[in-house]
């Protein structure tokens, strides 16, 4: 039996999802995707595999684009996070393989 593995998401403090992206932004993160799961993990699980940090937001409609295929996708309970990446401050291990 196979266990799927679900990134936690975490909520933001900030009243407006433009508030979430500036403070990130300034804080040295860079927005990379909008994604759901299985991907959404798959894309963390990379990122942090290559020594980066890695922050998840909780998907919210924004702006004047089209955005039907993530909204019914959340309505149907899919999981969807927008994915930001920096690089860590801390010193990456070595490869046990090379």
């Amino acid at each position: 039996m196979s266990t799927k593995k679900m990134i936690p998401i975490k909520l933001a403090g900030a009243t407006r999802e433009e508030d979430v992206e500036d403070r990130l932004l300034r804080e040295g993160w860079k927005r990379l995707t909008t994604i759901g799961e299985p991907r959404l993990s798959e894309i963390a699980e990379a990122y942090r595999g290559m020594g980066f940090e890695v922050h998840v937001e909780s998907y919210k409609t924004e702006g004047d684009g089209c955005t039907t295929c993530l909204d019914t996708d959340q309505e149907m309970g899919k999981v969807i996070g927008t994915v930001y990446t920096r690089r860590s401050t801390k010193p990456q291990q070595e490869d046990e393989l090379f």
